[in-house]
């Protein structure tokens, strides 16, 4: 009894509040409705029939413009140094053996704002040759955009490899470029993001020796002792965590990922 009369209160408890707030929605609507002062906004989507070319161009624009948004994380991931930073920053942990440790959103927001660090000379050059001559009005959106390609472009090709570039213009069957004008753009992104991932697990190799070291000892003294049945990542973690710290691994790290983009 005691039970059926527990869930009967809840019940009712349960009636009252979903009619207490109905009333007062009702009542919030009166009330605005009545109030003179108050503007309630409308917020609506059409679609209709354009009157003028103009019209059409700018809702064209539009489209173009909320397309480049939606793909601006890819766009930062081919053509500018994230790529190198976030794998490296990737393998730096695996080695440590931490886990989750920095958490993913360190890493990441770590990666971002060391690649605004690299690319701000590039940006800096877009900025000067194409958006603001273009945010005056100067310049048409085409010739903005060739003009801050270039810089871009010029960034990629200090960081391609003409091994991995090759590989590409002989996959898309073009001529042998002659100046690297010649190369398309899609070309050039190509090689760049494996030139990077090459580079970036040059890097994460050499990071992995030491740490390799520190287990190998571990596991070896462990096995000579005969406690077979403790992992030995368990031993290992706290010496692979002080010697990073006392080797003042951030700095060593952050400092060869940025001087490897000169």
């Amino acid at each position: 009894m005691h039970a059926k009369d527990t869930g009967m209160k809840t019940r009712k408890i349960w009636h009252v509040a979903v009619l207490g707030a109905a009333a007062v929605i009702i009542l919030t609507g009166v009330v605005l409705a009545q109030e003179p002062g108050i503007v309630i906004p409308r917020v609506g989507i059409e679609v209709g029939r354009a009157e003028t070319p103009e019209q059409v161009s700018t809702t064209l624009q539009l489209l173009f413009l909320l397309t480049i948004l939606s793909l601006a994380p890819a766009i930062l991931v081919m053509v500018t140094s994230f790529t190198r930073i976030i794998v490296v920053l990737g393998l730096l942990r695996q080695a440590l053996g931490t886990q989750q440790m920095p958490p993913n959103q360190v890493l990441i927001g770590l990666a971002l704002f060391l690649t605004f660090f690299v690319m701000a000379p590039t940006y800096t050059k877009v900025n000067e040759q194409a958006l603001r001559p273009y945010i005056d009005k100067k310049i048409g959106h085409e010739e903005a955009f060739e003009r801050g390609i270039v810089p871009v472009r010029d960034f990629m090709f200090k960081q391609t490899r003409e091994k991995d570039l090759g590989l590409f213009v002989h996959l898309s069957s073009m001529p042998a470029p002659r100046t690297p004008e010649d190369v398309p753009t899609h070309v050039l992104i190509s090689a760049f993001m494996i030139s990077e991932l090459k580079t970036a697990f040059q890097i994460g190799f050499v990071i992995f020796i030491p740490f390799l070291i520190i287990d190998m000892v571990i596991a070896s003294a462990l096995m000579s002792m005969g406690m077979l049945m403790l992992p030995p990542i368990f031993i290992s973690l706290p010496f692979k965590v002080i010697l990073f710290v006392l080797a003042d691994g951030w700095f060593l790290v952050v400092g060869s990922l940025v001087r490897s983009f000169g």
